[in-house]
Protein backbone atom coordinates (compact mmCIF):
# COMPACT_ATOMS: atom_id res chain seq x y z
CA UNK A 1 0.00 0.00 0.00
CA UNK A 2 1.52 3.28 -1.20
CA UNK A 3 0.04 6.67 -0.35
CA UNK A 4 1.07 10.32 -0.23
CA UNK A 5 -0.70 12.34 2.46
CA UNK A 6 -0.39 16.00 1.47
CA UNK A 7 -0.22 19.06 3.73
CA UNK A 8 -1.27 17.40 6.99
CA UNK A 9 -0.91 19.03 10.40
CA UNK A 10 0.99 16.40 12.39
CA UNK A 11 -0.08 15.95 16.02
CA UNK A 12 2.38 13.62 17.72
CA UNK A 13 4.57 14.64 20.67
CA UNK A 14 7.00 11.86 19.72
CA UNK A 15 7.54 13.23 16.22
CA UNK A 16 10.01 15.97 15.27
CA UNK A 17 7.22 17.31 13.07
CA UNK A 18 4.75 17.77 15.94
CA UNK A 19 2.33 20.64 15.21
CA UNK A 20 3.95 21.21 11.82
CA UNK A 21 2.44 20.92 8.35
CA UNK A 22 4.14 18.38 6.10
CA UNK A 23 3.63 15.65 3.51
CA UNK A 24 3.87 12.00 4.53
CA UNK A 25 4.92 9.41 1.96
CA UNK A 26 3.94 5.84 2.78
CA UNK A 27 5.47 2.93 0.88
CA UNK A 28 4.33 -0.66 1.48
CA UNK A 29 3.00 0.25 4.90
CA UNK A 30 6.07 2.18 6.11
CA UNK A 31 6.59 5.92 6.43
CA UNK A 32 9.27 6.50 3.80
CA UNK A 33 9.58 10.28 4.05
CA UNK A 34 8.16 13.30 5.86
CA UNK A 35 8.89 16.67 4.29
CA UNK A 36 7.44 19.70 2.53
CA UNK A 37 6.17 19.30 -1.04
CA UNK A 38 7.03 15.65 -1.66
CA UNK A 39 6.53 14.57 -5.26
CA UNK A 40 5.75 10.89 -5.89
CA UNK A 41 3.97 8.83 -8.52
CA UNK A 42 1.38 7.34 -6.18
CA UNK A 43 -2.13 7.87 -4.82
CA UNK A 44 -2.51 11.26 -3.14
CA UNK A 45 -4.72 12.06 -0.15
CA UNK A 46 -5.28 15.78 0.37
CA UNK A 47 -5.05 16.48 4.11
CA UNK A 48 -4.83 20.27 3.95
CA UNK A 49 -6.46 21.69 7.07
CA UNK A 50 -6.68 18.18 8.58
CA UNK A 51 -4.77 16.55 11.43
CA UNK A 52 -2.78 13.33 11.32
CA UNK A 53 -1.77 11.47 14.46
CA UNK A 54 -0.76 7.94 15.40
CA UNK A 55 -3.75 5.59 15.40
CA UNK A 56 -6.08 5.64 18.40
CA UNK A 57 -6.13 2.82 20.96
CA UNK A 58 -9.22 1.66 22.86
CA UNK A 59 -8.72 0.14 26.32
CA UNK A 60 -12.33 -1.01 26.76
CA UNK A 61 -14.48 -2.54 24.07
CA UNK A 62 -16.67 -5.58 23.53
CA UNK A 63 -16.82 -7.74 20.41
CA UNK A 64 -19.10 -10.77 20.56
CA UNK A 65 -16.58 -13.29 19.37
CA UNK A 66 -16.40 -15.83 21.10
CA UNK A 67 -19.98 -17.08 21.25
CA UNK A 68 -21.88 -13.81 20.78
CA UNK A 69 -21.19 -13.20 17.09
CA UNK A 70 -24.80 -12.14 16.46
CA UNK A 71 -23.94 -8.96 18.35
CA UNK A 72 -20.57 -8.39 16.70
CA UNK A 73 -17.75 -10.43 15.22
CA UNK A 74 -14.11 -9.54 14.71
CA UNK A 75 -14.68 -8.54 11.10
CA UNK A 76 -17.47 -6.03 11.79
CA UNK A 77 -16.02 -4.92 15.12
CA UNK A 78 -12.61 -4.06 13.72
CA UNK A 79 -14.25 -2.37 10.72
CA UNK A 80 -16.15 -0.10 13.13
CA UNK A 81 -12.97 0.49 15.11
CA UNK A 82 -11.04 1.50 11.97
CA UNK A 83 -13.88 3.85 11.01
CA UNK A 84 -13.45 5.50 14.41
CA UNK A 85 -9.71 5.95 13.92
CA UNK A 86 -8.62 3.05 16.13
CA UNK A 87 -5.66 0.94 15.07
CA UNK A 88 -5.52 -1.01 18.33
CA UNK A 89 -8.20 -2.33 20.68
CA UNK A 90 -8.21 -4.20 23.98
CA UNK A 91 -11.07 -6.70 24.08
CA UNK A 92 -12.98 -7.25 27.30
CA UNK A 93 -13.49 -10.94 28.17
CA UNK A 94 -17.30 -10.57 28.28
CA UNK A 95 -17.89 -13.49 25.91
CA UNK A 96 -19.36 -17.00 26.01
CA UNK A 97 -17.10 -18.71 26.92
CA UNK A 98 -15.17 -15.89 28.59
CA UNK A 99 -11.49 -15.41 27.81
CA UNK A 100 -10.27 -17.34 30.85
CA UNK A 101 -7.55 -19.59 29.45
CA UNK A 102 -4.78 -19.44 26.86
CA UNK A 103 -7.00 -21.25 24.34
CA UNK A 104 -9.36 -18.28 24.01
CA UNK A 105 -6.49 -15.77 23.94
CA UNK A 106 -4.69 -17.66 21.18
CA UNK A 107 -7.90 -18.17 19.19
CA UNK A 108 -8.65 -14.43 19.16
CA UNK A 109 -5.08 -13.48 18.29
CA UNK A 110 -5.03 -15.95 15.41
CA UNK A 111 -8.42 -14.77 14.15
CA UNK A 112 -7.23 -11.16 14.18
CA UNK A 113 -3.96 -11.73 12.30
CA UNK A 114 -3.40 -9.49 9.30
CA UNK A 115 -6.13 -7.04 10.31
CA UNK A 116 -5.81 -3.28 9.99
CA UNK A 117 -6.68 -3.10 13.70
CA UNK A 118 -4.33 -4.73 16.21
CA UNK A 119 -6.35 -6.81 18.69
CA UNK A 120 -5.29 -7.43 22.30
CA UNK A 121 -7.52 -9.80 24.28
CA UNK A 122 -7.74 -9.07 27.99
CA UNK A 123 -7.84 -12.21 30.11
CA UNK A 124 -10.38 -12.93 32.84
CA UNK A 125 -9.22 -12.30 36.37
CA UNK A 126 -11.33 -15.16 37.72
CA UNK A 127 -12.23 -18.55 36.26
CA UNK A 128 -15.35 -18.16 34.09
CA UNK A 129 -15.61 -14.59 35.46
CA UNK A 130 -17.40 -16.07 38.47
CA UNK A 131 -15.38 -14.17 41.05
CA UNK A 132 -14.42 -17.29 43.00
CA UNK A 133 -11.03 -18.62 41.86
CA UNK A 134 -8.17 -17.01 39.97
CA UNK A 135 -8.05 -17.76 36.26
CA UNK A 136 -4.94 -19.10 34.50
CA UNK A 137 -3.48 -15.62 34.26
CA UNK A 138 0.18 -16.49 33.76
CA UNK A 139 -0.64 -18.93 30.94
CA UNK A 140 -2.78 -16.25 29.30
CA UNK A 141 -0.01 -13.68 29.78
CA UNK A 142 2.49 -15.95 28.01
CA UNK A 143 -0.02 -16.36 25.16
CA UNK A 144 -0.44 -12.61 24.72
CA UNK A 145 -2.93 -11.27 27.29
CA UNK A 146 -1.67 -7.86 28.43
CA UNK A 147 -3.97 -7.27 31.41
CA UNK A 148 -6.65 -9.04 33.42
CA UNK A 149 -10.20 -8.12 34.35
CA UNK A 150 -13.61 -9.65 34.86
CA UNK A 151 -14.90 -7.09 32.39
CA UNK A 152 -18.31 -5.74 33.32
CA UNK A 153 -18.45 -7.90 36.45
CA UNK A 154 -16.93 -6.30 39.54
CA UNK A 155 -14.71 -8.43 41.76
CA UNK A 156 -16.81 -8.44 44.90
CA UNK A 157 -14.41 -10.63 46.92
CA UNK A 158 -11.67 -8.42 48.37
CA UNK A 159 -9.47 -11.45 49.08
CA UNK A 160 -9.63 -12.54 45.45
CA UNK A 161 -8.69 -9.05 44.28
CA UNK A 162 -5.76 -8.98 46.71
CA UNK A 163 -4.49 -12.35 45.43
CA UNK A 164 -4.85 -11.21 41.82
CA UNK A 165 -2.82 -8.06 42.51
CA UNK A 166 -0.08 -10.03 44.24
CA UNK A 167 0.01 -12.79 41.62
CA UNK A 168 0.24 -10.52 38.57
CA UNK A 169 2.89 -8.40 40.29
CA UNK A 170 5.30 -11.27 39.69
CA UNK A 171 5.15 -10.85 35.90
CA UNK A 172 4.31 -7.14 35.83
CA UNK A 173 0.83 -7.43 34.39
CA UNK A 174 -1.94 -4.98 35.22
CA UNK A 175 -5.29 -5.63 36.88
CA UNK A 176 -8.32 -3.73 35.54
CA UNK A 177 -11.02 -3.08 38.11
CA UNK A 178 -14.62 -2.35 37.18
CA UNK A 179 -15.59 -0.41 40.32
CA UNK A 180 -19.06 -1.25 41.53
CA UNK A 181 -20.19 -2.67 44.86
CA UNK A 182 -23.05 -4.90 43.77
CA UNK A 183 -24.44 -5.09 47.30
CA UNK A 184 -25.11 -1.34 47.11
CA UNK A 185 -25.92 -1.05 43.40
CA UNK A 186 -28.37 -3.96 43.53
CA UNK A 187 -30.55 -4.34 40.46
CA UNK A 188 -31.04 -0.63 39.87
CA UNK A 189 -30.75 0.66 36.31
CA UNK A 190 -30.06 4.41 36.56
CA UNK A 191 -28.13 6.93 38.65
CA UNK A 192 -29.62 7.67 42.05
CA UNK A 193 -30.74 11.29 42.11
CA UNK A 194 -33.43 13.70 41.01
CA UNK A 195 -33.97 11.94 37.69
CA UNK A 196 -34.40 8.48 39.23
CA UNK A 197 -36.97 9.97 41.61
CA UNK A 198 -38.77 11.68 38.73
CA UNK A 199 -38.81 8.43 36.74
CA UNK A 200 -39.94 6.42 39.73
CA UNK A 201 -36.97 4.07 39.42
CA UNK A 202 -34.56 2.77 42.01
CA UNK A 203 -31.13 4.32 41.51
CA UNK A 204 -27.49 3.26 41.68
CA UNK A 205 -25.79 5.62 44.16
CA UNK A 206 -22.37 7.07 43.39
CA UNK A 207 -21.28 5.37 46.60
CA UNK A 208 -21.40 1.96 44.86
CA UNK A 209 -18.54 3.04 42.59
CA UNK A 210 -16.61 5.11 45.07
CA UNK A 211 -16.59 2.47 47.80
CA UNK A 212 -15.08 -0.09 45.42
CA UNK A 213 -12.47 2.38 44.25
CA UNK A 214 -11.51 3.13 47.85
CA UNK A 215 -11.25 -0.59 48.62
CA UNK A 216 -9.11 -1.39 45.61
CA UNK A 217 -6.84 1.59 46.25
CA UNK A 218 -6.19 0.26 49.73
CA UNK A 219 -5.46 -3.19 48.26
CA UNK A 220 -3.12 -1.75 45.61
CA UNK A 221 -1.30 0.24 48.29
CA UNK A 222 -0.99 -2.81 50.54
CA UNK A 223 0.31 -5.06 47.74
CA UNK A 224 2.36 -2.29 46.07
CA UNK A 225 0.75 -3.26 42.76
CA UNK A 226 -0.48 -1.56 39.61
CA UNK A 227 -4.23 -1.11 39.28
CA UNK A 228 -6.36 0.41 36.54
CA UNK A 229 -9.97 1.52 37.02
CA UNK A 230 -12.27 1.11 34.01
CA UNK A 231 -14.97 3.67 33.16
CA UNK A 232 -15.09 5.81 36.27
CA UNK A 233 -18.11 8.09 36.30
CA UNK A 234 -18.41 10.21 39.47
CA UNK A 235 -16.81 13.37 40.83
CA UNK A 236 -15.76 11.66 44.06
CA UNK A 237 -14.10 8.84 42.08
CA UNK A 238 -11.92 11.45 40.39
CA UNK A 239 -11.01 12.92 43.78
CA UNK A 240 -10.12 9.52 45.25
CA UNK A 241 -7.79 8.70 42.36
CA UNK A 242 -6.26 12.16 42.41
CA UNK A 243 -5.50 11.78 46.13
CA UNK A 244 -4.04 8.28 45.56
CA UNK A 245 -1.69 9.60 42.88
CA UNK A 246 -0.44 12.31 45.20
CA UNK A 247 0.43 9.54 47.66
CA UNK A 248 2.46 7.80 44.94
CA UNK A 249 0.17 4.84 44.27
CA UNK A 250 0.54 3.13 40.87
CA UNK A 251 -3.01 3.81 39.71
CA UNK A 252 -4.45 4.67 36.30
CA UNK A 253 -8.03 5.03 35.07
CA UNK A 254 -10.20 5.72 32.05
CA UNK A 255 -13.57 7.25 31.26
CA UNK A 256 -16.11 6.30 28.59
CA UNK A 257 -16.59 8.99 25.92
CA UNK A 258 -20.36 9.15 26.42
CA UNK A 259 -19.90 10.02 30.10
CA UNK A 260 -18.21 13.25 28.99
CA UNK A 261 -21.25 14.64 27.17
CA UNK A 262 -24.40 12.94 28.53
CA UNK A 263 -26.15 13.26 31.87
CA UNK A 264 -29.06 11.35 33.37
CA UNK A 265 -31.34 14.10 32.00
CA UNK A 266 -31.20 12.10 28.74
CA UNK A 267 -33.30 9.38 30.43
CA UNK A 268 -36.41 11.58 30.73
CA UNK A 269 -38.00 9.78 27.77
CA UNK A 270 -37.11 6.25 28.98
CA UNK A 271 -35.02 5.75 25.82
CA UNK A 272 -33.11 2.49 26.35
CA UNK A 273 -30.36 3.64 23.97
CA UNK A 274 -29.14 5.80 26.86
CA UNK A 275 -29.04 2.86 29.25
CA UNK A 276 -25.38 2.27 30.10
CA UNK A 277 -23.34 1.03 33.03
CA UNK A 278 -21.98 2.79 34.93
CA UNK A 279 -25.13 4.88 34.53
CA UNK A 280 -25.21 8.40 33.19
CA UNK A 281 -24.59 10.72 36.13
CA UNK A 282 -25.10 14.45 36.79
CA UNK A 283 -23.62 17.56 35.21
CA UNK A 284 -21.41 17.97 38.28
CA UNK A 285 -19.94 14.53 37.59
CA UNK A 286 -19.43 15.31 33.90
CA UNK A 287 -17.60 18.53 34.79
CA UNK A 288 -15.37 16.65 37.25
CA UNK A 289 -14.53 13.98 34.66
CA UNK A 290 -13.52 16.60 32.10
CA UNK A 291 -11.43 18.38 34.74
CA UNK A 292 -9.82 15.03 35.61
CA UNK A 293 -8.79 14.56 32.00
CA UNK A 294 -7.32 18.03 31.84
CA UNK A 295 -5.22 17.66 35.00
CA UNK A 296 -4.11 14.12 34.05
CA UNK A 297 -5.96 12.36 36.88
CA UNK A 298 -7.80 10.39 34.17
CA UNK A 299 -5.39 8.76 31.75
CA UNK A 300 -7.53 7.60 28.85
CA UNK A 301 -10.81 7.89 27.00
CA UNK A 302 -12.48 4.64 25.92
CA UNK A 303 -15.41 3.73 23.70
CA UNK A 304 -16.90 1.03 25.96
CA UNK A 305 -18.26 -0.28 22.64
CA UNK A 306 -21.06 -2.70 23.60
CA UNK A 307 -23.12 -3.91 20.64
CA UNK A 308 -26.52 -5.56 21.05
CA UNK A 309 -29.13 -7.05 18.77
CA UNK A 310 -32.28 -4.93 18.40
CA UNK A 311 -34.34 -7.28 20.57
CA UNK A 312 -32.11 -6.48 23.55
CA UNK A 313 -32.48 -2.70 23.26
CA UNK A 314 -35.82 -1.98 21.59
CA UNK A 315 -37.74 -3.07 24.69
CA UNK A 316 -38.91 -1.52 27.96
CA UNK A 317 -36.16 0.40 29.74
CA UNK A 318 -36.18 -1.87 32.79
CA UNK A 319 -35.41 -5.04 30.81
CA UNK A 320 -33.14 -3.55 28.13
CA UNK A 321 -29.44 -4.44 28.18
CA UNK A 322 -26.78 -1.89 29.12
CA UNK A 323 -24.48 -0.50 26.44
CA UNK A 324 -23.78 1.72 23.44
CA UNK A 325 -21.96 1.01 20.17
CA UNK A 326 -19.21 3.55 20.55
CA UNK A 327 -16.21 3.12 18.23
CA UNK A 328 -17.24 5.66 15.60
CA UNK A 329 -18.25 8.49 17.93
CA UNK A 330 -15.34 8.69 20.41
CA UNK A 331 -13.44 11.46 18.60
CA UNK A 332 -16.60 13.52 18.08
CA UNK A 333 -17.66 13.20 21.72
CA UNK A 334 -14.19 14.18 22.96
CA UNK A 335 -14.37 17.28 20.77
CA UNK A 336 -17.92 18.02 21.98
CA UNK A 337 -16.60 17.83 25.55
CA UNK A 338 -14.29 20.74 24.72
CA UNK A 339 -10.99 18.86 24.86
CA UNK A 340 -8.01 20.25 22.94
CA UNK A 341 -6.59 18.13 20.11
CA UNK A 342 -3.23 17.64 21.87
CA UNK A 343 -5.04 16.37 24.96
CA UNK A 344 -7.23 14.03 22.91
CA UNK A 345 -4.12 12.49 21.33
CA UNK A 346 -2.61 11.96 24.78
CA UNK A 347 -5.78 10.21 25.99
CA UNK A 348 -6.51 8.19 22.83
CA UNK A 349 -3.04 7.37 21.51
CA UNK A 350 -0.23 7.51 24.05
CA UNK A 351 -1.58 6.79 27.54
CA UNK A 352 -3.68 3.73 26.62
CA UNK A 353 -0.66 2.00 25.09
CA UNK A 354 1.55 2.99 28.01
CA UNK A 355 -0.93 1.40 30.42
CA UNK A 356 -0.65 -1.91 28.55
CA UNK A 357 3.13 -1.46 28.13
CA UNK A 358 2.84 -1.43 24.34
CA UNK A 359 5.08 0.39 21.90
CA UNK A 360 3.61 3.77 21.03
CA UNK A 361 3.65 4.38 17.25
CA UNK A 362 5.22 7.61 16.06
CA UNK A 363 4.99 9.61 12.85
CA UNK A 364 8.67 9.30 12.04
CA UNK A 365 10.38 8.27 8.80
CA UNK A 366 11.28 4.59 8.87
CA UNK A 367 8.45 3.67 11.28
CA UNK A 368 5.45 1.54 10.37
CA UNK A 369 2.57 3.69 9.13
CA UNK A 370 0.15 3.46 12.04
CA UNK A 371 -1.89 6.65 11.79
CA UNK A 372 -5.25 8.35 11.46
CA UNK A 373 -6.23 11.44 9.48
CA UNK A 374 -9.16 13.44 10.87
CA UNK A 375 -10.86 16.79 10.47
CA UNK A 376 -11.55 18.26 13.90
CA UNK A 377 -14.02 20.85 12.59
CA UNK A 378 -15.90 18.90 9.91
CA UNK A 379 -19.51 18.02 10.62
CA UNK A 380 -21.01 14.67 9.68
CA UNK A 381 -24.14 12.69 10.43
CA UNK A 382 -23.78 9.29 12.08
CA UNK A 383 -26.27 7.07 10.29
CA UNK A 384 -27.18 3.43 9.79
CA UNK A 385 -25.63 3.73 6.33
CA UNK A 386 -22.16 4.71 7.56
CA UNK A 387 -22.33 2.66 10.76
CA UNK A 388 -19.81 -0.17 10.36
CA UNK A 389 -20.83 -2.19 13.39
CA UNK A 390 -23.23 -5.11 13.12
CA UNK A 391 -25.39 -3.42 15.78
CA UNK A 392 -27.10 -0.02 15.87
CA UNK A 393 -27.63 0.65 19.59
CA UNK A 394 -26.30 4.19 19.69
CA UNK A 395 -28.32 7.27 20.69
CA UNK A 396 -26.04 9.29 18.40
CA UNK A 397 -27.31 7.67 15.19
CA UNK A 398 -29.13 10.41 13.30
CA UNK A 399 -27.25 13.18 15.10
CA UNK A 400 -24.99 15.77 13.54
CA UNK A 401 -21.50 15.41 15.02
CA UNK A 402 -18.28 17.41 14.73
CA UNK A 403 -14.93 15.71 14.25
CA UNK A 404 -14.64 13.35 11.30
CA UNK A 405 -12.23 10.45 10.85
CA UNK A 406 -11.20 10.42 7.19
CA UNK A 407 -8.51 7.77 6.88
CA UNK A 408 -7.02 5.04 9.08
CA UNK A 409 -3.82 3.20 8.19
CA UNK A 410 -2.00 0.29 9.85
CA UNK A 411 -0.39 -3.05 8.97
CA UNK A 412 -0.19 -2.08 5.29
CA UNK A 413 -3.99 -1.68 5.19
CA UNK A 414 -6.00 1.48 4.71
CA UNK A 415 -9.56 2.53 5.54
CA UNK A 416 -11.19 5.57 3.99
CA UNK A 417 -14.33 7.07 5.41
CA UNK A 418 -17.55 7.24 3.45
CA UNK A 419 -19.23 9.54 5.97
CA UNK A 420 -21.33 12.29 4.53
Amino acid sequence: MNLLIKSATIVDPNSPFNNKVADILIKTGTIAEIAKDIQADTEVFDAKGKHVSPGFFDLNCNIGELGLETKENLQTGTAAAAAGGFTGIALMPNTQPPVHSKAEVEYLLNRAKGNLVDVYPLGSLSHKREGKDLAEMYDMYLSGAKAFTDGNRPVQDAGLMERALLYTKGFEATIFSYPEDTAIAGKAKVNEGKMSTLLGMKGIPSLAEELMIARDLYLAEYTESNIHFSTISTARSVELIREARKKGLKVTCDVAAHHLVLTDDALAGFDSLYKVKPPLRTQNDVDALIAGLKDDTIDAIVSQHTPHEIEFKNVEFEVAEFGITGFQTVLSLAIRAGLAIDLIIQKLVINPRNILKLEVPAIVAGQKANLVVFNATAEWTYSKENNRSKSYNSPFIGQNLKGQVLLTCNNNHIFKSNKK
